[in-house]
């Protein structure tokens, strides 16, 4: 692959990059979510089976992202009434309102900031990617999914859980972790700080290694 080809991705622990996009709940900018953190998704096409299975279960999880204080956002190349038509199938059809709004990328001008189009995959849809991106506008995580296979719900949920308490407690998180686990105590930078780690009632592997609750 050339780099003309190469989608330019946006970097973790940097700025997400701006939007200004018109969805299915009216105009929206990142910049006028700061304060909340985003899980902004994208979706390769309205009307797809595994996008509406997806779509499905986004909208289940929608009001423990809320709690979190994350706006959920759905987006794909399609238009606002292509979206609209859609999501008025899926609550005529399948009982299920879509609380979230969905971005119309007509131009793929955000698709293409934000890494959304791989040509190994299609060069005319966005392939699944979520981005979890902070209440100060920083990228803090991303997952790219083929267009073949759908997201895991419990995943995205875990994963702003786990990037919410490293924020809260300076902490890390394990292998496998889940609320409530232990966290992992940042390691210490000195051999004054290695001695005392061992006296300060953690749960230690070794020097380096050592776990709590929070």
């Amino acid at each position: 692959m050339t780099d003309e080809t190469c989608p330019a991705l946006p970097v973790l622990g940097e700025s997400a990059p701006e939007f200004d996009a018109e969805t299915t709940q009216g105009p929206i900018t990142l910049s006028g979510l700061k304060g909340r953190w985003v899980v902004m998704f994208s979706h390769p096409a309205d009307f797809t089976p595994v996008c509406t299975t997806e779509f499905l279960a986004f909208a289940s999880i929608y009001d423990e992202l809320r709690a979190l204080n994350v706006q959920l956002i759905g987006l794909s190349v399609d238009s606002v009434s292509s979206h609209l038509a859609w999501i008025h199938a899926i609550r005529e059809k399948m009982g299920v309102r879509i609380p979230f709004p969905i971005i119309a990328d007509l131009n793929m001008n955000i698709a293409r900031r934000y890494g959304m189009i791989h040509p190994g995959q299609s060069s005319t849809t966005a392939v699944r990617c979520v981005f979890f991106i902070d209440d100060k506008s920083i990228m803090r995580a991303m997952i790219y999914y083929p267009l073949q296979n759908g997201r895991f719900m419990p995943e995205i949920l875990r994963l702003v859980k786990a990037l919410q308490t490293t924020d809260k407690h300076k902490v890390s998180t394990p292998a496998n972790w889940q609320p409530g686990d232990k966290v992992v105590v940042p390691p210490p930078k000195t051999a004054a700080e290695m001695e005392k780690r061992l006296t300060e009632g953690y749960e230690c592997k070794d020097w380096y290694l050592c776990f709590k609750n929070v």
